[in-house]
């Protein structure tokens, strides 16, 4: 059987093409904004293109920023990707700043890309950590993926950085925080590599299952008892 996996639709970002991408690396997926549905996947992809303000107050009035908090916490890995990693941050400086999920130390801030256009739009080179992480697992070290944005989060945690890239200045572009994972690059739209980094995703979210299932088990009375 096949790993259940939802896309967190909040309104905001290209969830259809994420859901397919998910269903070509062997996930069953589903775009979903039912609490129940996002509690019961193996694992939680956020996508996300707009505006962070925006985007809070979408998963405030749906009550979806809770959820997150708490799926983040349970150990379920979740993947946010562009603004859905951004949203994981404690804030934003974005049309006047607003608060994030604050699952990864931080602030999101302006693209400081000198005097190269914004939004950043395009393949950009991606320098992974040596520490490495499941995600990256198969990745060169560096590895080309496309990204549109105009803002990057800055991590209080050096530690918390999985991959960095350089439009006019460096900017963190993969983070990881316990069963968090963030990209600022659209691996959906980045070919090879992309899918190989969304079916690592997967197998993550696989292990945890398996895991989970297996703690389960160990804690039921035997048939004997």
């Amino acid at each position: 059987m096949s790993v259940q996996i939802a896309v967190v639709d909040y309104g905001m970002g290209n969830r259809r093409s994420v859901e397919k991408a998910l269903e070509h690396v062997g996930a069953s997926a589903t775009v979903s904004s039912d609490r129940e549905r996002l509690r019961e996947a193996a694992g939680l992809v956020v996508p996300g293109v707009g505006a962070f303000p925006r985007a809070m107050q979408r998963l405030g009035e749906l009550g979806l920023d809770e959820l997150l908090r708490e799926r983040v916490q349970a150990g379920t890995p979740v993947l946010g990707i562009c603004l859905g990693m951004q949203l994981a941050f404690d804030s934003s400086t974005e049309l006047g700043g607003a608060a994030g999920l604050g699952i990864v130390d931080g602030e999101v801030g302006a693209l400081q890309a000198g005097q190269l256009k914004l939004p950043h739009i395009g393949w950009n080179e991606v320098s992974f950590a040596e520490r490495g992480s499941p995600l990256l697992e198969g990745l060169p070290r560096r590895c080309a993926f496309y990204h549109v944005h105009s803002f990057a989060p800055v991590p209080s945690d050096a530690g918390d950085v999985l991959g960095t890239a350089e439009y006019g200045t460096p900017f963190v572009t993969a983070v990881q925080r316990g069963s968090f994972y963030g990209v600022q690059f659209h691996p959906e739209k980045s070919s090879g590599a992309g899918l190989r980094l969304l079916g690592n995703f997967v197998g993550i979210c696989a292990a945890a299952a398996a895991s989970q299932d297996s703690s389960v088990g160990a804690m039921r009375p035997s048939a004997a008892a």
